[in-house]
Order: structure tokens, then sequence, then C-alpha cells
């Protein structure tokens, strides 16, 4: 795990990362400024429990390529949840908030995760454990609040202006993010890839 302090504001950004692109870094840092967050580590996870891994890369050329991409003195790239055996995201943010109960742990995802946010394993724990940060992306963006899990957490979501003061406040508490939005999608890039290679 990336080193830290006692007291430390921690943005977690998980995903597979298959690839990691431009919109990726543009969340990343983003939710890093406006989260006051002292680090943001971005989470390379073995594979989404809720997609194929047929075309999933190996963790490690994931890893670097994420490392590579995400130059910033306040970004970590870690692959650690593989070495632990953890599939769901749960087991990850237990073992956080269990081993370093001092820090001030932030789950950070795409509007696009929030609308199915409620088939994830056990996302009212998740939820209950740590804060939550949801950043607009294209096409989630009318979806994303009236979804089932928003709705469920409906009467925990601050206000935008609030954003900076997340980090702090007991769970549950999440907010949604407008701003800044890219249209890459790692899926997209995937198939032009593969068309590429057809021909």
């Amino acid at each position: 795990m990336p080193p830290s302090g006692a007291g430390m504001r921690i943005g977690l950004f998980g995903g597979s990362f298959n690839p990691i692109h431009e919109g990726h870094r543009l969340v990343a840092e983003e939710t890093l400024r406006r989260l006051e967050l002292d680090q943001l580590w971005v989470l390379v996870t073995p594979g989404n429990p809720l997609k194929s891994h047929s075309e999933l890369a190996p963790l490690a050329d994931r890893v670097a390529a994420a490392r590579a991409l995400l130059d910033h003195p306040r970004i970590r790239v870690t692959g650690f949840e593989a070495a632990h055996g953890f599939t769901y995201s749960w087991q990850t943010i237990r073992f956080l908030t269990g081993a370093m109960p001092d820090r001030r742990f932030v789950w950070i995802m795409g509007a696009d995760n929030l609308v199915q946010f409620h088939r994830w394993e056990r996302w009212r724990d998740i939820a209950a454990m740590v804060p939550m940060a949801v950043y607009v992306r294209p096409g989630s963006g009318s979806r994303a609040p009236v979804s089932p899990a928003a709705q469920a957490l409906a009467r925990w979501r601050l206000d935008e202006d609030d954003a900076g003061r997340l980090a702090m406040l007991p769970a549950p508490a999440w907010v949604y993010l407008h701003g800044r939005q890219s249209q890459l999608s790692s899926s997209a890039i995937r198939a032009r890839r593969q068309h590429v290679k057809s021909k």
C-alpha cells in the first residue's frame, strides 16, 4: 500500500482501468482538488466482478500504464488488492478502514457506477463505511441522481458546495460532483483497437 500518515484525507479510486485514459485522469485530478484530499490512491483491481474478463489486460501492465499517465505528486497507483485476494470493493474498504482507522478515506466513482451501484456486492455496507464522491460522466448525468442507490441514500447527500468537508464527515455521506467531462471510455478504446487489429 502507498505510504500515508495519520489524519490524512485519502481518496480511493478503484477500477480495472482497462485501459487507463484521460477521462480517468480528469476524475482523479478534479476529485483530488475539490475534495481537498491529501492523496488519491488509484486501486487497479484484478477485475470487475460484474464484467467479462476476456479482454482484461494483465494487472502489471494496467498498473504500469496508470502510473505512467497519472504522474502527480499526490496520486499513488497500486494493485495491492490482488495480493490480498480481494474480489469486491467492500473487502478492500473494510481492510483499509480497519488497518488504518486514523485515515480519512473517501470512495470515489464515476456516475456510471452509481447507476448500477445497487448491484454491487454489499453496496449498503460500502456506503456505511466511508463517505463517497460521485463524479459526473457522459451519458449518466441524468440517470445517476435518480438511480436506486442514489434514492436510497438521498438523505445523506451533501450540497456540492460542501465537497471539501466530505472526508471529515462520518459515513454515510456522499456528494455528486459536476464539472469537466471526457467522452473517452475504456470499452470504446478496446473496440477501436480490436477493429484496427482485424483489418
